[in-house]
């Protein structure tokens, strides 16, 4: 918040990056973006290229280092490589029919991010948990982030899923 304070603006990443190891529910997390508005913090799409750490990679589909994948994790990850990204237009257009109830936007709004699960669980490989649990527990918080995303907020849902 300092930041945004001094600099009058934050990037969606480097939210996520903040408040990645809090829990917030929605109504905490719009109290949050209540704050940004208050303290006129305007949000950007892309961090100072000075902060180029750790960034999520969706279309990297590699396996951790050191993680030996069998062949249905392969096969998965293959067959989630072949899901076409969604611009920000199409994200907003899906978000509004889901909105209205519309499963199938649903669906491929879920589908359009699974790389983005799959970058996250990377993280976690090496804590106790198989990879390819790593990744259930991931598309079951994808789920979740779908049927809560507002995207009336101006995050991208990626940003979103992260938090």
């Amino acid at each position: 918040m300092d930041k945004g304070k001094k600099e009058g603006h934050l990037s969606h990443e480097e939210i996520a990056e903040k408040l990645q190891n809090f829990e917030m529910d929605s109504d905490q997390m719009d109290d949050f973006f209540d704050q940004l508005n208050d303290n006129d913090i305007t949000l950007v799409n892309e961090k100072d290229s000075s902060d180029t750490d750790d960034k999520i990679n969706p279309n990297d589909l590699s396996a951790p280092p050191g993680v030996k994948i069998n062949d249905p994790v392969r096969m998965y990850l293959k067959e989630i490589g072949r899901v076409n990204l969604l611009s920000a237009q199409e994200e907003i257009e899906l978000a509004k029919r889901i909105e209205q109830g519309d499963e199938i936007a649903k669906s491929r709004l879920a589908e359009a991010n699974l790389r983005l699960v799959v970058s996250i669980a990377k993280r976690y490989v090496g804590r106790g948990m198989l990879f390819l649990d790593l990744i259930q527990e991931c598309n079951m918080g994808l789920i979740k982030a779908v049927e809560k995303f507002d995207f009336s907020k101006g995050f991208k849902f990626s940003t979103y899923a992260t938090w």
